[in-house]
């Protein structure tokens, strides 16, 4: 018997762009932990209804997400992705560039703390943002996502059951613990109205008022 992911994800085609992506991460050697493909659809449909004009992506791994971020921007939109590593940004840009987003995509490279603390001397502003990137510092990143925001913000972050570690009483690292304090600051912070998606690895959503 099917899944329910199963069964959603048999009702689309295959998506040859995304899948190019997705062999091009294998073929670096990284572990692919993009975004699930259903999730990415998703991402896509939320960028678009919004309207966002800027998007801040903390996390680019190989720009799978870049890329279905980018498809629901506006035509003059902007993607601005963080990621830590120099040789990840090159390969996610050079797939942006080949899916025909090299124009709205600019990439920071370092620690995404140290990004974020400089956007923020900078007075940026986003409208949409997207995180999956290291799970102890997600607090951190909702944190100056909400400061980051322009009022009526979208934030977006991935993999909130860990695979099962969130919801295991047991499983007390420090990666657990930060995601737990995640879940709880996007479930109650009175900054924010929020929702969960339970399928795949869980997803948060939450509107910055």
């Amino acid at each position: 018997m099917q899944t329910p992911e199963q069964y959603s994800e048999d009702l689309y085609l295959k998506d040859e762009v995304l899948e190019q992506v997705r062999q091009s991460i294998l073929d670096s050697g990284l572990n692919d932990v993009s975004i699930e493909t259903g999730y990415g659809r998703l991402l896509t449909l939320l960028v678009m209804s919004s309207g966002a004009k800027s998007i801040l992506e903390i996390g680019a791994l190989g720009g799978y997400s870049g890329i279905c971020l980018a498809r629901g921007l506006r035509e003059d939109g902007k993607l601005l992705s963080l990621e830590l590593k120099e040789a990840n940004a090159q390969l996610a840009k050079n797939n942006l560039v080949n899916a025909g987003f090299g124009h709205a995509v600019n990439y920071m490279i370092g620690p995404a703390l140290y990004s974020l603390e400089e956007l923020e001397s900078r007075d940026d502003r986003f409208d949409f943002f997207f995180i999956d990137a290291d799970k102890e510092n997600y607090p951190n990143y909702l944190e100056y996502a909400i400061r980051l925001s322009h009022p009526g913000a979208l934030i977006i972050g991935d993999n909130t059951f860990l695979r099962g570690r969130t919801l295991n009483s047991d499983k007390n690292g420090p990666s657990v613990l930060a995601m737990r304090k995640f879940n709880e600051m996007i479930a109650r912070d009175e900054r924010l109205i929020s929702a969960f998606l339970p399928s795949y690895d869980g997803l948060a959503l939450a509107r910055v008022k």
